[in-house]
């Protein structure tokens, strides 16, 4: 492979994996981001078509979110860019059981670059470098009692190397999924037995999510974040699935192996 690998969101969860993974196995990589150079920022697009000259395969991680307003029409351009650059393939990180997130995946996998979309459950790693951090001991959220398969970040990085660097993945969708179904109740107690300390979920309802996220956000972000998750909590999402297992022919880990590594890391 003589040209770079790329990697929209080099330094986020997924992607603070990805590259060195693939420069262990000796591939050239760009890392893109809003402090790279060459620089990505999805809201500069004029500056794309730099930041993808000479690409051979890509990797795009969007933010905030693919369900979000101006998502598919940010992935059409990139898309556009990506074909004058001459990519050779793309790798999309996707949401689960998200209307708008399905709508880029097609617009990728129809694309006409040999596409693959990895389409990915709530990270386990939330709970200890994201947005589920306990607060004061608190995990707070409008989940109830609905129960998620809650993935590794690490085994997302490893499906979306293969897909990114071996032959017989395009064209595929691996949704991707923890081997299990934990509430969040559940995953606060592993969580607590991990690290020794006090954790409890508390179920909001979706006005005082929404109010909770205000304090802290601007309108716009609270608004998608309650709507992501009146889309998402609604069961749709409680099964576990074999993505991890097509793609990778292993098993995915399990949330308390995940919390047993990341919990030491974390500190």
């Amino acid at each position: 492979m003589s040209r770079p690998t790329a990697v929209i969101g080099s330094t986020g969860k997924t992607g603070r994996r990805i590259v060195p993974r693939l420069l262990e196995a000796g591939v050239e990589v760009r890392p893109l981001g809003r402090s790279t150079e060459p620089s990505f920022d999805w809201e500069q697009p004029d500056a794309w078509p730099a930041a993808l000259a000479g690409v051979g395969r890509l990797y795009a991680a969007f933010v905030p979110d693919l369900a979000g307003p101006g998502a598919q029409e940010a992935i059409a351009r990139l898309l556009e860019v990506a074909a004058d650059a001459g990519v050779e393939r793309i790798v999309l990180l996707s949401g689960r059981g998200e209307a708008g997130a399905q709508r880029c995946e097609r617009l990728v996998l129809e694309s006409g670059i040999p596409a693959v979309v990895v389409r990915a459950s709530w990270f386990a790693q939330n709970f200890t470098e994201g947005m589920l951090r306990p607060v004061d001991g608190v995990i707070a959220l409008p989940a109830g009692t609905r129960r998620e398969p809650f993935i590794d970040v690490n085994d997302i990085a490893d499906v979306a190397v293969a897909a990114l660097l071996e032959d017989g993945h395009e064209g595929r969708v691996y949704e991707v999924t923890g081997p299990e179904l934990l509430s969040f109740s559940d995953a606060a107690d592993l969580l607590a037995e991990s690290t020794g300390e006090e954790v409890h979920y508390v179920a909001l309802e979706f006005d005082q999510f929404h109010a909770m996220l205000e304090a802290e956000l601007d309108a716009a972000a609270a608004d998608l974040l309650t709507d992501l998750c009146r889309e998402v909590f609604d069961g749709r999402n409680e099964s576990v699935t074999t993505g991890v297992r097509e793609a990778l022919g292993r098993e995915p880990r399990p949330l308390r192996e995940v919390f047993a590594q990341a919990v030491p890391a974390s500190r």
